[in-house]
């Protein structure tokens, strides 16, 4: 069932070429992992572009609670192991977020992706289906391993807000190693690329395609010339040369505004919006996961402010209350908000049956 890749596919020059000319238009988000030299710091930068205001929240999501995946009959069950801190999407379904054990997930558009025809093995809704790694999984290696075997269904159904269409998706996983994983649907079928070589990702085209675009302009040089237009191939490579650039970090501080400054050079501005191309897109809001010392930063593009939540400072045992803060409704936080959440009532995935 599924295809397990560990090295770049490198195509001729030419067939690169005629690719990138084949491109579609931009897709939705970008993400970025950086690390120090020694390992000892290690960040992750993600921008959501998106078409409209998704209404974001952060949630505390405690350990123990029980999950369903949301995927009408046969469902995924689960309780959570680790607890998460995530951006939520019209607060029915997990984006972007940071387990207690240092795992990121970032959910990002794919214009390619295909789950394929329901089957007979246990689904998941694509809303839960962050939130179910963040869950489960503390480290890249063991999500690979407990994923690999393609045993669950990722479940499509509409989105919400003003466009009606299935998502495609895929998904990238880092962690405080620095490693890192892609976990892409082709044909019905899971590719995984892992490795900390894959520290970029942004949209169309699938992976593979993506690793040979970059691997052409890396021949050109970026300080030659650079592809500078908003479309998700361009991005990739501007963040995988700019990422490359980056001072050694000796601090978490310098090692956050190392990978922001990435992210903001790969964001796209505010524009008019089409409902019909979503993966044309502004950058609505930014997160950066501090794997090392688990702090979790968001940046809304409305917003003046950087506000972040320190894991030390919040409860993720078993039992603790989920908790909430609300920055879709207000932009006038700023800086540290762990002790700002109220606590609410977990929301409930979106999905076939909702």
């Amino acid at each position: 069932m599924i295809r397990f890749v560990r090295t770049p596919v490198l195509a001729a020059v030419v067939g690169v070429l005629g690719l990138s000319a084949s491109l579609p238009d931009a897709a939705a988000c970008s993400r970025v992992v950086h690390s120090s030299k020694d390992g000892k710091l290690v960040v992750t930068g993600r921008n959501m572009d998106w078409f409209e205001d998704i209404k974001s929240n952060l949630w505390i999501m405690p350990a123990g609670l029980e999950r369903n995946g949301s995927a009408g009959a046969n469902s995924v069950k689960w309780v959570s192991k680790h607890g998460s801190v995530i951006t939520a999407g019209f607060d029915v379904g997990t984006t972007d977020g940071l387990n207690k054990k240092g795992l990121a997930v970032n959910l990002l558009y794919l214009a390619e992706s295909d789950f394929g025809p329901r089957d007979a093995r246990p689904g998941i809704s694509w809303s839960a289906y962050t939130q179910y790694l963040l869950d489960s999984y503390a480290t890249v290696a063991e999500a690979v391993a407990g994923e690999k075997g393609d045993r669950i269904q990722i479940v499509a159904s509409p989105l919400p807000g003003t466009t009606s269409k299935p998502p495609a998706l895929h998904f990238s996983l880092s962690d405080a190693t620095g490693d890192s994983a892609i976990f892409e649907h082709i044909g019905g079928k899971l590719v995984i690329h892992h490795g900390k070589q894959y520290k970029v990702m942004t949209n169309s085209p699938i992976y593979d395609q993506q690793l040979a675009l970059n691997a052409y302009w890396q021949s050109i040089g970026g300080d030659a010339m650079l592809p500078g237009t908003r479309r998700a191939a361009d991005r990739f490579v501007r963040a995988s040369f700019y990422e490359s650039k980056l001072p050694d970090p000796t601090s978490p501080r310098q090692a956050v505004a190392n990978v922001m400054s990435v992210m903001r050079n790969v964001s796209a501005p505010f524009g008019e919006a089409d409902p019909t191309k979503p993966n044309v897109s502004a950058t609505i809001w930014r997160t950066v996961a501090d794997h090392t010392n688990r702090v979790y930063y968001f940046e809304s593009t409305m917003s003046p402010s950087l506000v972040w939540v320190k894991f030390d400072a919040i409860d993720l045992k078993k039992g603790a209350p989920v908790k909430r803060i609300r920055l879709g409704e207000s932009f006038e936080h700023s800086g540290d908000v762990s002790a700002k959440f109220e606590e609410a009532k977990p929301f409930a995935f979106a999905g076939p049956q909702s």
